[in-house]
């Protein structure tokens, strides 16, 4: 039997998804956000083609680009101590159903909390959720000791999920040794329209354009032993970004300098949660699997769930939360894998194990660049919007 009415626990990408997703289809959804306001920090996000499918299933695709979303045409891996390219993922031969987008976060957000708005969502700010119950109607205690029910409740509520501890307790994150930061530059270095990875010894360098080129994002990762909160708006001074950088150069070297207001945060690892749905309370994005940031597809994964199982409701009621689960455990878990093995890529110190590795990519870009995309199909060539 289908639903009538769902709350959503967060107003993040997931949840937006979900919450449009669900409302077009008939069912009455509220929409619960901790903050005051729906903002988010000045970050970048790219949007590969299996997210960009959902994207356009909603109808959002057209409005994202108006808000100056670059068209990505390569991602690029660099070494930070020699000139040229190591290796050039040649994002142009990608099929024409499919496009790669470099997009600001907010105004991702800000599309996805539109398209709510228009689908008659209940957006209800300032709402903090203190508990939740499931049950045959599942329920919430808000932070002010009021409850609420709804045949479905939706953790959307990222890595600190109250939905999530429900359903399976605490968990035990554990720090990676490996910091990030993020910010936003003017764009003084003509960047282009790919994703450039600067690889150094125990750290790396992402950058690539927003909002029609005027801005760069960065995000800079550090292996570290000392340990750092997690979170993604922790205020850093950009002097221990440099400090961390100092032995880059060139376009990167400019980039880094032009930082003001950096945030940083500390990488954690913590387990794909063993149970994504029971008793009508389900999970999804960060709340469900936090996957590290070493494959650009935090978002993209949110999207995919947000689409799925609002489809899976649609479907079945509440009867369609295990197929939901069923079906994106295993695709899950195959990208956080293939994130994590990135990392130590990026990171090699020079010596036999860095130079073997970076010729071996730099012949597959050269000889066989379409076979080095198609080794990416499983990844981004995936439509979830199509499943079922």
């Amino acid at each position: 039997m289908a639903i009538r009415n769902a709350i959503v626990i967060g107003a993040g990408i997931g949840g937006l998804c979900v919450a449009t997703a669900l409302a077009r289809r008939g069912v009455a959804v509220t929409v619960l956000e901790r903050a005051d306001a729906i903002r988010e920090v000045g970050a970048g996000l790219q949007i590969s083609p299996n997210g960009l499918a959902v994207l356009r299933d909603l109808g959002l695709e057209r409005r994202l680009r108006a808000r100056g979303a670059v068209q990505g045409e390569a991602v690029v891996l660099k070494a930070h101590d020699r000139g040229g390219d190591v290796a050039r993922l040649d994002l142009t031969r990608l099929p024409q159903t499919q496009s790669y987008l470099f997009v600001h976060r907010a105004d991702l957000v800000d599309t996805l909390a539109t398209a709510a708005r228009e689908a008659n969502v209940t957006l209800s700010l300032g709402s903090a959720v203190s508990s939740v119950e499931p049950g045959q109607t599942p329920a919430l205690t808000l932070g002010d000791g009021s409850r609420l029910r709804a045949e479905v409740i939706i953790g959307a509520d990222g890595i600190h999920s109250r939905s999530r501890v429900a359903l399976n307790g605490a968990d035990a994150p554990f720090f990676t040794g490996q910091v990030a930061w993020r910010a936003t530059v003017p764009n003084i270095v003509d960047h282009g329209p790919e994703a450039c990875v600067t690889m150094g010894p125990r750290r790396h360098l992402v950058s690539y354009p927003l909002r029609d080129g005027k801005l760069v994002n960065l995000v800079a990762v550090e292996e570290r032993d000392d340990w750092a909160d997690e979170g993604w708006s922790l205020p850093d001074d950009p002097a221990h970004l440099r400090a961390a950088f100092d032995s880059y150069g060139g376009r990167a070297r400019a980039l880094i300098d032009a930082v003001e207001a950096p945030t940083l945060w500390g990488l954690h690892r913590h387990p794909v949660a063993s149970c994504w749905q029971q008793d009508g309370v389900a999970l999804l994005g960060d709340a469900a699997h936090p996957t590290l940031p070493f494959l650009a597809q935090g978002a993209n994964l949110a999207l995919e769930d947000g689409w799925a199982l609002a489809a899976a409701l649609a479907a079945r009621g509440t009867d369609g939360l295990a197929a939901y689960e069923a079906a994106r455990q295993p695709r899950v878990r195959r990208v956080i894998r293939a994130a994590e093995r990135n990392a130590w890529r990026y990171h090699l110190r020079p010596g036999p194990l860095r130079f073997a590795a970076h010729r071996a990519l730099a012949l597959g870009s050269r000889v066989a660049p379409g076979r080095m995309l198609g080794a990416f199909d499983w990844l981004y060539g995936y439509d979830v919007t199509r499943e079922g």
